[in-house]
This record gives C-alpha cells, structure tokens and sequence, in this order.
C-alpha cells in the first residue's frame, strides 16, 4: 500500500472515526475540550523537553562531545509538537509518546538501528612504488 495514501487519506479518516467515537461517548463539547486540552498541555511539555534537551546538548558541545542525541532528540520533540497540534486522539497519543524521554529513547534506537553489515569482498591493499634514486638528466 502506498505511503502517501496512508498519511494523507488513512490516517485523518481515522482521527475522525475516533473523535466521533468518543464524541458519542463524552459528547462533543467535552471532545473539543478535550482536543484542545491536549494541545496546550502538550505544546507545554514539549518546550519544557525543548529546554532541557539544549541545555544537554550545550553540555555535551563544553565538554567536547557531539551532542547527537540531542539533535535527534530535538528534531522528534519538534515533531511531537507538530503532532499535538494537529487535531486528533492517535497523533496526540504518538506525539506524547514521543515527548517522554524513556519512550523516545526506544524509538529513536528502533528508528536509527545500525544496519552496517561487514563487507569482505576485497582484502587487496591499494599503494604506490615510489623510487628514491634521482633522474639524471
């Protein structure tokens, strides 16, 4: 199945199948709160995670180090943020899933999992003969 059709066309289909579940459930006012509850709560967290997540990085550039889970790190905070605001029950589920800092670990190492496999094709040695006596002319 294509992937832009399950993003595009799957996945908002599927936010308003829930929200009209639960809107029969909790009714519609209480959804709409609801939605927008988790939006704010959500936009909240991810600056506070935003913040510790430079600071760690700026830590780790004092001391030397590349901060590169940080910048993975701030990337998927940022998403996660994007996931909140966009309206709907699952993509707040995964954004807040993306915000707690135990979870995001395990999905960035599922995500990023090193695929390198060693290659022994060729064991030749690539040099060069250099000659050290002078031309004469």
């Amino acid at each position: 199945m294509n992937t832009f059709f399950l993003i595009f066309i799957g996945l908002p289909a599927l936010e308003i199948f829930l929200m009209i579940k639960i809107g029969g459930q909790i009714g519609a006012i209480n959804t709409i709160a609801l939605i927008f509850l988790t939006a704010i709560i959500g936009i909240f967290f991810a600056r506070i995670q935003g913040v510790l997540t430079l600071k760690s990085g700026l830590k780790n550039l004092y001391q030397n180090k590349i901060p590169i889970y940080e910048l993975l790190s701030g990337a998927s905070i940022a998403f996660a943020a994007l996931l909140l605001i966009v309206p709907g029950f699952l993509t707040d589920l995964i954004g807040f899933l993306i915000l707690i800092p135990f979870s995001r670990k395990i999905i960035l190492k599922t995500l990023f999992k090193s695929k390198t496999k060693v290659e022994e094709t060729n064991k030749t040695i690539d040099g060069e003969i250099v000659n050290k006596e002078k031309d004469e002319l």
